[in-house]
């Protein structure tokens, strides 16, 4: 039976939305939980540069998990799809058009432009608003020069195969194929973290992520479960001390 204490992470079942989390997302869960940042979110009105140590335009609440909360990282994720207003556009030029936009919508200004992060079963589409575009306008998609390109072609080219595929038709509801071996850990290890910074030990997170039989069974000082829990605390840890900067492609910080 779980302690008192533990009641927040002890159920897996509350990390499951975990499991679908694209980068930028996963990247927001681990820096959430960071005590650094947590308080420079109390200090915010004293310290509002501070966004900038942690990557984000501007600081977000840690009390929101991916599924309310919308940091705007800086610089932008590959996968954030820029639109700018199109100077010389054809006669056939598409128009921007807001409300077509499928899924559950939400704008952010960044304090430099809008930003509009749309979701809908199994998908996440952000997309960067320049200045002066307006609903109506003919408009471009626009990429970052880079000496190695198509990676980057590659993440606008899949974000804008989603938005089109659910602009046709946005489904109410999605069959998801079982989670891969790389989502399982990640909720693994967002469990295992938030169970380390609640004071538990490496057994009581064995228990919670993998059932009191496994560790009667198999829990001793060489033990394999015994290695996988301590190597699951060590990468919630330093993926919360900096590591989810390369979650959200962002580059190290300057010291």
């Amino acid at each position: 039976m779980a302690e008192p204490s533990a009641e927040h992470w002890y159920p897996t079942a509350a990390y499951l939305y975990t499991l679908h989390l694209d980068g930028p997302a996963l990247a927001w869960e681990y820096l959430r939980r960071n005590p650094d940042y947590r308080r420079d979110w109390l200090r915010r009105r004293r310290r509002p540069q501070a966004a900038e140590r942690w990557g984000l335009r501007l600081l977000e609440d840690p009390d929101l998990d991916a599924r309310d909360a919308h940091p705007v990282w800086f610089p932008d994720h590959d996968g954030v799809i820029q639109l700018y207003p199109d100077a010389d556009p054809p006669p056939d030029a598409d128009a921007f058009a807001f409300w077509r936009v499928p899924g559950d919508k939400h704008l952010i200004h960044d304090g430099t432009r809008l930003v509009l992060v749309s979701r809908w079963p199994g998908c996440c589409v952000r997309l960067a608003l320049a200045p002066g575009l307006e609903d109506g306008m003919a408009y471009l998609y626009a990429i970052r020069a880079c000496a190695a390109p198509c990676a980057r072609y590659r993440a606008l080219a899949a974000g804008l195969d989603a938005l089109s595929a659910a602009t046709e038709a946005a489904p109410m509801a999605a069959a998801r194929s079982r989670p891969t071996p790389a989502a399982v850990l990640e909720l693994h290890t967002l469990q295992a973290l938030d169970a380390t910074l609640a004071g538990a030990s490496l057994r009581e997170v064995a228990e919670g992520l993998f059932g009191t039989d496994a560790v009667v069974a198999d829990w001793h000082a060489d033990s394999a479960l015994r290695a996988r829990v301590r190597r699951l605390a060590h990468r919630g840890d330093a993926l919360m001390r900096g590591g989810y900067r390369h979650l959200a492609q962002l580059p190290p910080p300057l010291h």
